[in-house]
């Protein structure tokens, strides 16, 4: 049974930071391009980052230079650190084995004083 199972979200004061993890069983990534996508409530769900299995990044102009995506094959396992976080960050957000075409449960990320 494939899983990707997000961790690491919570709440947290504008300015500060978070390290969210994706965790992937049953499957391993190396080959896989791995992304980081959020859905805010009422909205749809949107691209936030992306890694290649060879290491590119991608990410989307809101979050460049403030979000960080990395990925270690060998533990399966994908990250989104997030830095200087704005209120308008808060969201679900979800893993995406894109070429497999999985998907995590997703993990909240709330940006509120």
């Amino acid at each position: 049974q494939v899983q990707l199972v997000e961790s690491g979200g919570g709440e947290v004061q504008p300015g500060g930071s978070l390290r969210l993890s994706c965790a992937a069983s049953g499957t391993g990534i190396s080959a896989s391009t791995m992304r980081w996508y959020r859905q805010a409530a009422g909205k749809q769900r949107d691209l936030v980052a992306s890694i290649s299995s060879g290491g590119i990044t991608f990410y989307v102009v809101s979050v460049k230079g403030r979000f960080t995506i990395t990925r270690d094959n060998a533990k399966n396992t994908v990250w989104l650190q997030m830095n200087s976080l704005k209120p308008e960050d808060t969201a679900v957000y979800f893993c995406k084995d894109h070429t497999k075409g999985y998907w995590g449960q997703g993990t909240q990320v709330t940006v509120s004083s």
